[in-house]
């Protein structure tokens, strides 16, 4: 089925690229006196782009001539490269006022946390509370359901709180994509106690405004774990939807301490810390 090749506005995509690398610089448009060096059906061009790497499309071939930057422009172009790859709307009446921004955020969908693992110790992380003997980085007890997870931050006698602050827009999702489309956000987290040692963990989340003010907030009971148990891995999620315009920050904030006031470290563990933004159906 044949489609028109339509095009579309780009500046706000050609933005987010410039002062984010989210969306792949597009350089200097085509000239609108340039000739099109090749002449072929709309249809056939689309076909062509859709098999080229998509970083490709925006930074070399849109560039080849006013015929090819139309096409590599167009909202057919990555509407149908979204249907290609599965990326799905949640809701299908809230369209994306630009697809191939809505393309590449879903493909380069990521952890928004920095050091989540303790593999660069406590960078990135903002100590809130370093109660009893403080903060400590360890390797894991027992192994974790990811392989890749090999250290462990852990708590001690006294309560243990680190946070993190994250900046939407400076990770490439700005405040027009977030306030239209509003899309999932998705919090994961790792959590375990010792065998020997009773524990508690904590955990709040936050959507946060301009002003860095509460629009929504995830805030479970604390979690107790008796002494002499599995110390097995636990994992805590939650999926933030339908909050609203004004979303601008996250802040992610967890923690706990030892139930017996032993010196050293024997409270909760945590590792692998996750915030998405799930703009797509999850497949």
């Amino acid at each position: 089925m044949k489609r028109k090749a339509k095009a579309m506005g780009t500046t706000q995509s050609s933005d987010i690229a410039s002062r984010h690398g989210e969306v792949p610089s597009a350089g200097p448009p085509a000239s609108l006196s340039q000739e099109s060096f090749f002449p072929v059906p709309l249809e056939i061009l689309e076909e062509i782009l859709l098999n080229l790497p998509p970083d490709q499309v925006v930074c070399v071939c849109r560039l080849v001539c006013r015929q090819w930057k139309e096409v590599a422009d167009s909202e057919s172009l990555w509407r149908e490269r979204c249907r290609r790859e599965k990326y799905r709307l949640r809701i299908a009446s809230k369209t994306p006022e630009d697809w191939r921004l809505f393309y590449f955020l879903c493909k380069k969908r990521r952890n928004l946390l920095k050091n989540p693992r303790a593999e660069h110790k406590m960078k990135n992380w903002q100590v809130l509370e370093n109660g009893g003997d403080k903060w400590k980085i360890e390797g894991v007890m027992v192994p974790h359901p990811n392989e890749k997870v090999q250290k462990n931050f852990v708590t001690s006698y006294g309560m243990c709180k680190k946070s993190q602050l994250i900046d939407l827009a400076s990770e490439g999702y700005n405040p027009s994509f977030m306030d239209h489309f509003q899309p999932d956000i998705k919090i994961s987290d790792w959590y375990a106690p010792r065998w020997d040692c009773g524990s508690e963990y904590e955990i709040h989340v936050e959507l946060l405004n301009q002003r860095k003010k509460p629009i929504q907030t995830f805030e479970p009971e604390t979690i107790i774990f008796e002494q002499w148990n599995d110390q097995k891995w636990n994992q805590m999620t939650h999926v933030f939807q339908n909050y609203g315009p004004g979303v601008r920050y996250i802040r992610f904030t967890h923690g706990g301490k030892d139930t017996q006031f032993w010196a050293g470290w024997f409270g909760i563990r945590v590792t692998d810390s996750c915030v998405e933004i799930c703009p797509a159906v999850d497949t």
